[in-house]
């Protein structure tokens, strides 16, 4: 398999030098001889010309003649070829492609949107020019693939069972994620010659079919996760205080008794709104 070859052509400026000389002498002999005939070979510095041409900064030229690779000029300047050359201009500039968010499944099968924003530039411009239709659309292609395959490794959020370990999503994932994306990316691309620079999720919703109701579920796993923690510091805090009244002897309470105070402790510590205490003005068992 073929690859790139940079060359470094002919300066322009000394082959421009020489077409206008030459251009001159024949123009002052066909007036000195009053020849008309001379002027047919203006053509030979007019089709030199054709050979003309500028690389710019971050761009690169690729020649190819009649059907054969003769290399990739990757120097800015101006430069001279042959004039029978086909030029290829291929940036070598860092390229965004910003995709737009499209319809796919995750893991557990939840229809979502999701986009990603690619940084990508030519790295070998023989696979460019030579080894794809159009790399330009190969680069648009293969992201969106890339991206879809993405969402069926993964869910979209992490729903799982206080015995299970939380599984890598969609959302959560952060660079782990974007990592694989990038990995694929790179993998599908190198075939066009195209190196990627970064790759990540830009946009990233349930489909609106099932956002009301994963939005509910979300807000019911919060709901169950701060219950939780609430519950985990007041039985902390109940049991701290049953030692602390044992350990100093400020009162002595029976089974029955640590059972209702833990109760009211529990309702209040637990309790999402004020609670409202009641004194008792009698003895403690009355």
């Amino acid at each position: 398999m073929k690859e790139e070859k940079n060359i470094h052509p002919a300066s322009g400026w000394v082959m421009l030098g020489v077409n206008l000389g030459l251009s001159g002498a024949l123009i002052a002999a066909t007036v000195a001889f009053r020849q008309p005939p001379w002027l047919f070979a203006l053509a030979i510095p007019l089709i030199a010309s054709i050979g003309l041409f500028i690389v710019n900064p971050n761009e690169s030229v690729v020649l190819v003649l009649f059907g054969k690779y003769e290399g990739t000029v990757r120097t800015d300047g101006f430069f001279w070829v042959n004039p029978f050359n086909v030029k290829k201009k291929i940036s070598l500039r860092a390229h965004n492609f910003d995709n737009e968010p499209i319809k796919v499944n995750d893991k557990l099968g939840n229809p979502i949107m999701i986009g990603a924003v690619v940084v990508w530039r030519v790295k070998d411009t023989y696979k460019a020019a030579f080894d794809v239709n159009d790399y330009l659309e190969f680069v648009g292609i293969q992201s969106e693939a890339a991206l879809r395959n993405l969402a069926g490794h993964y869910p979209y959020d992490e729903f799982q069972d206080d015995d299970q370990e939380a599984e890598t999503s969609l959302r959560g994932g952060g660079e782990e994620v974007n990592t694989k994306l990038e990995e694929a990316l790179d993998h599908s691309l190198g075939i066009a010659g195209i190196e990627v620079l970064e790759a990540r999720i830009s946009h990233l919703a349930y489909a609106n079919e099932i956002a009301g109701a994963m939005l509910q579920r979300q807000q019911a796993t919060a709901i169950v996760a701060a219950r939780r923690k609430i519950v985990e510091g007041a039985v902390g805090m109940v049991e701290m205080a049953l030692e602390e009244l044992s350990r100093k002897d400020i009162v002595h309470l029976d089974d029955e008794k640590k059972a209702a105070m833990v109760s009211n402790l529990m309702v209040v510590l637990c309790s999402d709104k004020s609670t409202t205490p009641v004194v008792n003005a009698g003895s403690l068992y009355n």
